[in-house]
């Protein structure tokens, strides 16, 4: 069937998941299911902003790499760094080492801080945006995507483009992309379920 992968292990799995052996653990327990944590949201922004121009496997495997380099992508820790920690990361050869990135990364903390202020929590503004009804499947934008790129740009983040976002909102599970028949899209559909999107 279109989009469906039949792995080693005899599960039917989303294509993309025969790239490479490091995604099958991030499909089949991270992918799609929803997220209310903001420091998790907060990373996976960040990551999809490192990720433009490039493949998730690269960010994938040095999101431990990440993880350190941005104090556990703690927004409130992140949003003190100076010109000293750009440069610390910019000589830091487990991460992507692109000073625009970097820099978006700690501008966005700073707003992030904002958007907490007035919303009360980044997952009460990030679920704001859920799309309603069908999203073509493996689309790369939607009028979800679109609309929360404008407003964050419009309050100063950087490197959230309509695709960037789309992508973000696909893996934290405010769009389940999973393929029909992927044996993970009705566990992830469960979990939605049972998910109450935070209010603010």
């Amino acid at each position: 069937m279109v989009g469906l992968y039949s792995a080693p292990d005899g599960v039917i799995r989303c294509s993309w998941c025969a790239a490479s052996e490091d995604y099958v653990a991030y499909h089949d327990d991270e992918w799609g299911f929803p997220v209310s944590d903001d420091r998790r949201l907060f990373e996976k922004l960040s990551l999809e902003g490192f990720q433009a121009g490039l493949s998730w496997r690269t960010i994938l495997t040095k999101r431990e790499n990440f993880r350190a380099a941005f104090r556990g992508f703690d927004f409130v820790r992140v949003a003190d760094f100076d010109e000293t920690n750009v440069e610390r990361l910019l000589q830091d050869a487990g991460i992507v080492r692109h000073r625009g990135k970097i820099e978006a990364v700690i501008n966005n903390a700073r707003r992030a801080q904002e958007l907490v202020g007035e919303r009360g929590s980044l997952a009460a503004y990030v679920w704001s945006f859920e799309p309603e009804g069908d999203i073509p499947y493996l689309a790369s934008t939607s009028p979800a995507s679109t609309a929360m790129s404008k407003d964050l740009k419009k309050r100063g983040w950087k490197f959230v483009g309509p695709t960037t976002v789309h992508a973000f909102m696909q893996a934290m599970g405010l769009i389940n992309d999973h393929a029909k028949g992927c044996a993970i899209r009705m566990q992830a559909e469960k979990a939605r379920a049972e998910f109450q999107p935070p209010l603010g």
